[in-house]
């Protein structure tokens, strides 16, 4: 059985691959762009998937999986040439939603939806 990784088991295994490469990491700019592109892909495909636009016929089907995927390695592309640790502005931003929104949403099993 395959062992899960952390977030920075994958940010080191980005790294490493990128690091193969005598062009390293992309400037900031253009991962953002990457970013952007990547995002776009992927709803493309939730908009094929559950919207009213569909793909043409001639419009090769992507899963989400691979599309969360490319979004997702792009993302620690950029956080990793910008020495951002994942794990801690998760866990920073979890922080802050637990605080902020304690209240904001409709708890599970609170008796109200029962």
């Amino acid at each position: 059985m395959e062992s899960l990784k952390t977030i920075k088991d994958l940010q080191d295994e980005v790294h490493s691959y990128i690091s193969s490469f005598e062009e390293g990491y992309f400037p900031p700019m253009e991962l953002l762009a990457r970013l952007t592109e990547e995002l776009g892909e992927l709803s493309r495909e939730v908009q094929h998937v559950y919207g009213m636009k569909k793909k043409k016929k001639t419009e090769a089907v992507r899963s989400l999986e691979e599309e969360t995927g490319d979004l997702l390695f792009v993302l620690i592309c950029f956080a990793n040439a910008e020495g951002i640790d994942l794990q801690k502005a998760l866990a920073s931003v979890m922080s802050k939603f637990n605080k902020r929104d304690a209240d904001r949403w409709t708890k599970k099993g609170d008796g109200k939806n029962d």
